[in-house]
């Protein structure tokens, strides 16, 4: 079995740490937001949550063009690009005497849109079979910065108020900064994967793709929900008689318990084979916690937040390997692409969404509506297909025409367990997804061999 290599080793932990101290930057004022805005000029509901969304939806826009920038002008300078963006929006925010300057500040932090150069960089530097590895480490520190932002925003807010939390996240760019030009490494040639980067010529294909639009929609409505409510959620610690820099008490032991029950619901849906009725409960979860928050109980609003956050966990966790499933073979680079993209736009519509009800109505009303929202996503999941487990694999396979590759996909689809395959000219290589028992890796290895003879 093989091992990642020093430089991939030091490729994952340095390209985490980036990501994460971005991320971190990003997260941070969701929890506090609510409560200390109030101290801002021209301060309302709807402007609080477009201060809390406003990233995401810079973030969407940039998300998929950056890294095709990167593409063109090379991987760090569009990392280095990015957070001095992030670290310049910092500023704005932490100098801003008004809610509108947080806001564009917060539209400056999104983007700094990096996330697609930082995966491009770390498939210049791995090779394809430890690709997987670096990915996975890298996408972990998303879940693991939220969890830590939610304790962090409310502990530097209670000792310096949100320009507190602007410097720390100005520092943090730079900090990155540092890192990408002393330990990140440099490639010395870019990959041209489409399995791994995310190209423009699949983008239409697959918003067609019914099974992954299906995932998107989800992935939009579950961030649409986490934004939306912590419009609310600070103002209800409030008044349930929790002093603000106390909230972390709440948010502290639920995190932990959600990751932990959390765990279980992972083991059953691989083991047990029951991915769909797993991703049916979790959805369900987010349905109960948000009608559980229309309380006004400390124990209660606790429990809610438990639940919500359980599910959340497993369907952040679980629906990009569906993706990573479902996108057609050397297409998942742009398939993941348009998911992240998506994500940030739900981020977005979270915050109007939030502020906009939470302006002129209760919050139960929010609470019910973004329940209503999680129940409509609950009835899409019925026409979710789970497709069983397959492999990724790629080839070298010089072809001369798009003729030929048609030619050489029947071939391919032909062998044993090969689900589905796609040559790609351009690239000079086939793309299979291989079912993960009765392949004949021999019969295909065979196949490919008699084209080099």
């Amino acid at each position: 079995m093989q091992h990642l290599t020093a430089v991939e080793r030091r490729a994952a932990i340095s390209l985490a740490l980036v990501f994460a101290f971005r991320m971190l930057g990003l997260f941070m004022l969701i929890p506090v937001f609510a409560i200390y805005g109030q101290d801002l000029v021209g301060f309302s509901p709807v402007w609080i949550g477009l201060a809390i969304g406003a990233y995401g939806l810079t973030q969407a826009i940039l998300q998929i063009p950056m890294g095709w920038l990167s593409d063109r002008i090379g991987r760090k300078p569009v990392m280095l690009a990015g957070l001095t963006l992030f670290a310049v929006g910092s500023v704005v925010a932490a100098l801003a005497e008004s809610v509108y300057g947080v806001t564009a500040g917060r539209i400056l932090q999104g983007m700094g849109a990096i996330s697609g150069a930082v995966l491009a960089l770390a498939a210049d530097v791995t090779r394809e079979e430890q690709r997987p590895k670096v990915m996975a480490t890298i996408g972990a520190t998303i879940g693991l910065s939220f969890a830590v932002s939610m304790i962090a925003g409310p502990a530097l807010a209670a000792v310096g108020g949100l320009s507190a939390i602007f410097w720390f996240t100005a520092a943090l760019a730079l900090f990155g900064m540092v890192i990408v030009l002393t330990l990140v490494p440099t490639a010395t040639q870019q990959a041209t994967d489409s399995e791994a980067l995310a190209r423009p010529g699949f983008i239409w294909q697959l918003l067609r793709h019914p099974q992954l639009a299906l995932l998107n929609i989800g992935v939009l409505i579950l961030h649409l929900l986490l934004t939306a409510i912590f419009v609310a959620i600070p103002a209800k610690l409030l008044a349930t008689g929790l002093a603000a820099p106390d909230h972390w008490q709440v948010y502290l032991p639920v995190f932990v318990l959600a990751f932990v029950l959390m765990v279980p619901l992972m083991i059953i849906a691989m083991r047990r084979q029951q991915e769909k009725a797993l991703f049916f409960i979790a959805v369900s979860l987010l349905v109960v916690s948000l009608l559980l928050m229309i309380g006004n109980n400390i124990w209660q609003l606790a429990l809610a937040l438990l639940i919500f956050f359980t599910g959340f966990n497993y369907l952040e966790a679980s629906m990009p390997a569906l993706v990573s499933r479902l996108a057609p073979a050397s297409q998942k680079g742009t398939a993941m692409g348009i998911y992240a993209s998506l994500q940030f736009f739900g981020a977005f519509l979270g915050g109007v969404l939030g502020g906009a009800v939470s302006g002129h109505f209760d919050s139960s009303l929010l609470f019910a509506l973004t329940a209503l929202i999680g129940l409509i996503w609950l009835i899409l999941t019925r026409f979710l297909q789970i497709p069983p487990r397959s492999q990724r694999l790629s080839y070298p396979l010089p072809v001369a025409s798009a003729t030929e590759a048609a030619d050489w996909v029947n071939r391919l689809t032909g062998v044993a367990g090969v689900q589905e395959a796609t040559v790609v000219v351009d690239e000079q290589r086939c793309y299979l997804k291989v079912s993960a028992t009765g392949f004949d890796q021999t019969q295909l290895e065979a196949l490919l061999q008699s084209r080099q003879s």
